[in-house]
C-alpha cells in the first residue's frame, strides 16, 4: 500500500471548495472540515462534487440492541470510553436530509455509495430510492469473522446509486468484494482502503473530486489521493480529523499509508478495478 500518489497539476476543485468548507486541515489536493456532516454539506456549493462514498456512523443498531458492556469495546454509555465513536443520529428524517444534501452537492450524472450494516439497511436503506436512482447492492465479504449476537457477521452491504446517468469505468466489476476487514485499526470501524479504491476507480476519472462526509480515519481520502483524485471530507470527532489529516499528508507526499501498511485484498482475489 501507499505507492506514490498521482498528482493532478494546477489548482483543483478541492482548493476552490476550501472557502466553503472552512477546513481545519488541508493539502494541495485535499481538505478536511470538522463538524456535523449535515452542516458541512450545506456549506458546499451545489453541484460541486463528483462522487460521494461514505460509511455513516449509524446509531440505530446499537440503540436497538441495547448494548451494555462488551468484552471488546466496553460500556457504550460511558462517555470516557473512546472505543465507541460519536454517532450519526439516524432517524428517517435526518437520514433523508443527509441524502438530499448529498444529491444537491453532487454534479449531474454522478454516483453515490452508502455503506450499511444489516440493521440500518432494513431501517433506512429503502429511503435512498426517494432521492437517488438505486442501481444495485454490493456485498463486502470481510473474509474474517466479526462479532455477532446470533450469526457472526462476515459481510456488510453497500447501496450503489446515481444522480442521472454515468457508466462504470468498465464492465468487469462484480457485486461481491472479498477484502479483509481491518483488525485493531487506529479508529473505530476503520475500513480497508481498497473498498474505496474500487468505488473511486469505478465511478470517477483522474482529477475529479471525491467526498466522504464521515471521514473517520481517512480511508476514502487516502484511496482518492493515491488514484489521482481530489478529496474533501469532514468528521465531527477531533480524533478522526487528527488521524485522517496526518494520513492524507503522508499519502499525498507519496509515502506509505501510515494506517494500512499492507493490502487487505483476500488471498487469490482478483484486483478487478486495476
Amino acid at each position: 500500500m501507499g505507492g506514490k500518489a498521482v498528482r493532478v497539476p494546477g489548482p483543483g476543485n478541492a482548493v476552490s471548495l476550501r472557502a466553503a468548507l472552512a477546513p481545519v486541515a488541508a493539502g494541495g489536493s485535499w481538505a478536511l472540515a470538522r463538524g456535523d456532516c449535515l452542516r458541512v454539506l450545506e456549506r458546499l456549493p451545489a453541484e460541486s462534487l463528483d462522487l460521494i462514498a461514505t460509511d455513516p456512523a449509524y446509531s440505530g443498531m446499537n440503540d436497538h440492541m441495547k448494548f451494555g458492556h462488551g468484552r471488546i469495546v466496553g460500556r457504550r454509555s460511558d462517555p470516557a470510553n473512546e472505543k465507541w465513536m460519536r454517532e450519526f443520529t439516524d432517524s428517517p428524517e435526518t437520514f433523508l436530509e443527509f441524502l438530499r444534501l448529498c444529491h444537491r452537492a453532487l454534479r449531474p450524472d454522478r454516483h453515490v455509495y452508502v455503506m450499511f450494516d444489516s440493521f440500518s439497511l432494513l431501517s433506512l436503506g429503502h429511503l435512498v430510492r426517494q432521492v437517488f436512482d438505486v442501481k444495485g447492492l454490493i456485498a463486502w465479504d470481510k473474509v474474517r469473522l466479526g462479532m455477532g449476537h446470533y450469526f457472526r457477521r462476515q459481510h456488510e452491504l453497500i447501496v450503489f446509486a446515481a444522480k442521472g446517468k454515468r457508466k462504470l469505468a468498465h464492465r468487469a466489476f462484480p457485486d461481491v468484494w472479498r477484502i479483509k476487514r481491518v483488525v485493531r485499526g487506529a479508529y473505530p470501524t476503520q475500513k480497508p482502503r481498497e473498498l474505496f479504491e474500487i468505488m473511486i476507480a469505478a465511478s470517477t476519472s483522474p482529477g475529479e473530486t471525491v467526498c466522504d462526509p464521515f471521514a473517520g480515519a481517512g480511508s476514502a481520502g487516502a484511496a482518492a489521493l493515491a488514484l489521482g483524485r481530489e478529496f474533501v471530507g469532514c468528521d465531527v470527532d477531533p480524533r478522526a480529523i487528527e488521524l485522517a489529516s496526518s494520513r492524507l499528508e503522508a499519502v499525498s507526499r507519496g509515502e506509505p499509508d501510515p494506517l494500512q501498511s499492507a493490502s487487505l485484498v483476500a488471498d487469490g482475489a482478483p484486483r478487478f478495478w486495476k
